[in-house]
């Protein structure tokens, strides 16, 4: 995005001239609406999973694989759809990805078995690591540099908002049982949603023919894929049916192909990492904090919807309502956070951190003294939200604080894999930890929500690792 940034000048990216104001908007209605379609299909599992499940079967086993799959396809592919955007072009990879997640968002909605919809899920989310990676470039070659600081303030409220409607339109539709269709109207809507926003991409976006000495590092990415698939096999099978000889040897293949996947970024000659990267220490550090951080709340979120209706008899719609608080907190905090990062630095994520722990605990003792009555969860999770919102923006600004401009391409798209991958890791992992603590749903949930805490506490001292600063252009 930075280098795009500096690429672009009143009169176009490349001498073309920008399109008129109204087109600008537009354009940027559609890059938006892609990322929201995306957003709203990463989070809507969190509050179908018990019903997709009572419905269709598959257990434990499914409800870790209906996030992590989505979360696994988009996080491995993220950077691929970015380089082959620059490749074969923008526009190209935008419709071509938009029109492959909406037949993939149909077949989720008719799938007949766990295994259909899992895969379903699979290429749903690598079609949607082909449109969003190219919004940005999009934008910086549509929009003059003085003006498209207007455009990238949208992008933050209007996430956030789609963070709190997918799980409240997830609810709302299944409760409403569509012509007794259940959970399947989740998905179904993108055939009219995704249609919009496909003919008016077709429309409205410029052509751009793409750079074909753009080199992509297929084997690159195909080890990193095949190294996520076997570590989540491992860890969802084993916690589901017991660690028998399969899902061991599929973890021990997942650390073998992980070996191989650094050994191919040390010897690629366009690795989807820059080696250099991996020599900053501030950079290391935030992408293992990223890692552990996003791993632990995006668990947390799928304990606490899993308790919300198997432990307290929420219906679907109740408990996106009842999680309504933590987005909103996510929202605030997001917002207010965005001036403060050039002020605290990375002061701001270690307040995040601190935030989200106080929230947690604060849940965890309400949980354990069966004080969960319909207003007691509110405080807690709103301050949980503000938590993540402080960090979600915060910690990735801070650190790509010390990188230099050659290495922001491949830092930004590194990060923004990082936290998709986080996400399917601790959607897998806390939930493991949930299904196997026996002794009933308030126990679950105490042990799940311990675990949480005991990350998040860990994570803070290792914050001064961080560089002290964003970049100072950041927000300006």
């Amino acid at each position: 995005m930075t280098q795009t940034l500096r690429d672009a000048d009143e009169n176009g990216l490349h001498g073309i001239p920008h399109p008129p104001a109204r087109v600008r908007w537009a354009i940027l209605g559609v890059v938006l609406a892609a990322d929201v379609l995306d957003l709203l299909d990463g989070t809507i599992t969190n509050i179908a999973a018990p019903t997709i499940t009572h419905d269709l079967g598959g257990g434990t086993s499914l409800v870790q694989w209906l996030g992590a799959s989505y979360a696994l396809a988009l996080g491995v592919l993220l950077v691929l759809g970015g380089r082959l955007g620059d490749l074969y072009g923008r526009r190209r990879l935008f419709l071509t990805g938009l029109a492959g997640f909406t037949t993939a968002s149909v077949a989720c909605g008719l799938a007949p078995t766990p295994g259909t919809l899992v895969a379903a899920r699979l290429v749903q989310g690598a079609f949607g690591a082909l449109v969003v990676p190219q919004g940005f470039g999009i934008l910086g070659a549509t929009w003059p540099r003085a003006q498209i600081g207007k455009a990238y303030s949208l992008f933050g409220p209007v996430m956030g908002l789609s963070a709190v409607g997918g799980p409240i339109l997830a609810g709302l539709l299944i409760d409403a049982d569509l012509a007794g269709l259940g959970w399947r109207p989740m998905f179904l809507i993108n055939l009219v949603l995704g249609g919009a926003a496909l003919f008016a991409a077709a429309r409205l976006l410029p052509h751009d023919t793409g750079d074909r000495t753009t080199t992509v590092d297929l084997p690159g990415s195909a080890l990193l894929g095949a190294t996520m698939l076997a570590l989540l096999t491992g860890l969802i099978q084993g916690s589901a049916h017991g660690w028998t000889a399969f899902p061991v040897l599929a973890s021990l293949a997942g650390l073998a192909l992980f070996a191989a996947f650094c050994h191919r970024q040390r010897t690629a000659p366009s690795p989807l990492i820059r080696p250099s990267l991996l020599h900053n220490r501030g950079f290391t550090s935030g992408l293992v904090l990223g890692i552990v951080f996003f791993a632990a709340v995006s668990g947390l979120l799928y304990v606490v919807s899993l308790f919300l209706q198997q432990g307290l008899g929420r219906s679907p719609a109740g408990a996106a309502l009842a999680l309504m608080p933590l987005s909103a907190g996510i929202v605030i905090a997001s917002i207010a956070c965005y001036r403060l990062i050039a002020r605290l630095g990375r002061r701001l994520v270690l307040i995040g951190f601190l935030v989200t722990l106080a929230g947690t605990l604060h849940l965890l003792a309400l949980v354990a003294a069966s004080g969960t009555g319909p207003w007691a969860l509110v405080p807690p999770l709103f301050v949980i939200g503000l938590g993540m919102g402080a960090c979600f923006g915060s910690l990735y600004d801070v650190t790509i604080g010390d990188i230099t401009p050659a290495e922001a391409g491949s830092a930004g798209g590194s990060l923004g894999a990082v936290q998709q991958l986080a996400n399917a890791v601790g959607a897998a992992a806390v939930t493991s930890v949930y299904f196997h603590s026996g002794g009933g749903e308030t126990h679950a949930t105490t042990v799940s929500l311990t675990v949480v805490a005991a990350i998040t506490l860990l994570c803070c001292p290792l914050v001064r690792l961080l560089p002290p600063k964003a970049p100072e252009d950041q927000h300006h």
